[in-house]
């Protein structure tokens, strides 16, 4: 596996693939700002005056579940997809497979950096900086290697299971309120706490406001456990991408 032979190509279609995405509209880049600002404010309206989820920081609560799940969602959504996007090129000239996750992620990170600066800028006007902001770098890792592996996994089974992609979509629906991205998992019944605790966004999700909103260092232990096993599923991804590359461009003809 030659991926950094490819490194060039991919950051080359991330960044095409950016700019094409500012240009198709009028606001063009002020869009990946505004989207997440009114799902945030759709969620404070919700769960922050409905129910007040998050307390008295209840904005920056909801930020911090936010910002990492638009990037986990909307990679893991494209990453079913991207060979199928890519069918043209991938039946012009080779490219190995499982490059192509690599492409989204790069296209989404650029997206989620920018915002992370702007929560950054929030989190230091509403609680401060902390030592602890020192952990974001690894928090930041983790999540895109978890991001990279289940995008990657999503790539290599939807071309071959069209109907997996109904089932990533609502999938993720699900997800989203099953990882704490507007509610505290800690808060719920132990025996529901734990079972939850299975899905990894949790303890990253947690990591981050362990970080921004309380100062604290992120469980270590949990998230070199999602690490693992996001590595884990990374490498079987890699095996079922390469397993049916050459077949891959014969299912988009057909």
């Amino acid at each position: 596996m030659r991926t950094p032979r490819y490194m060039e190509l991919v950051w080359y279609k991330g960044l095409a693939d950016l700019h094409a995405d500012a240009a198709r509209g009028y606001v063009g880049f002020v869009w990946w700002v505004l989207e997440p600002l009114l799902y945030m404010l759709a969620f404070y309206v919700a769960f922050g005056l409905g129910i007040r989820a998050g307390g008295a920081h209840m904005l920056l609560f909801l930020l911090c579940g936010l910002v990492p799940w638009k990037l986990f969602a909307s990679t893991v959504q494209n990453g079913g997809g991207i060979i199928q996007a890519n069918s043209g090129l991938i039946q012009q000239v080779y490219l190995p497979k499982y490059v192509l996750p690599w492409m989204v992620l790069v296209t989404n990170s650029m997206k989620f950096f920018i915002i992370l600066g702007l929560l950054l800028l929030f989190a230091g006007a509403d609680q401060g900086a902390a030592p602890t902001w020192l952990a974001l770098p690894a928090l930041v890792a983790v999540e895109l290697l978890l991001t990279l592996a289940l995008a990657s996994l999503a790539a290599a089974v939807v071309p071959l299971v069209p109907d997996l992609d109904l089932v990533i979509t609502n999938g993720l629906i699900v997800m989203m309120f099953v990882s704490g991205v507007f509610n505290d998992v800690r808060r719920l019944p132990p025996h529901l706490a734990r079972v939850l605790e299975f899905n990894p966004m949790v303890h990253v999700i947690a990591g981050f406001r362990a970080v921004l909103l309380e100062h604290e260092w992120p469980d270590w232990g949990a998230l070199s456990a999602v690490a693992a096993f996001s590595l884990a599923i990374y490498a079987v991804a890699v095996l079922l991408l390469q397993r049916f590359d050459r077949a891959y461009p014969k299912l988009m003809i057909g």
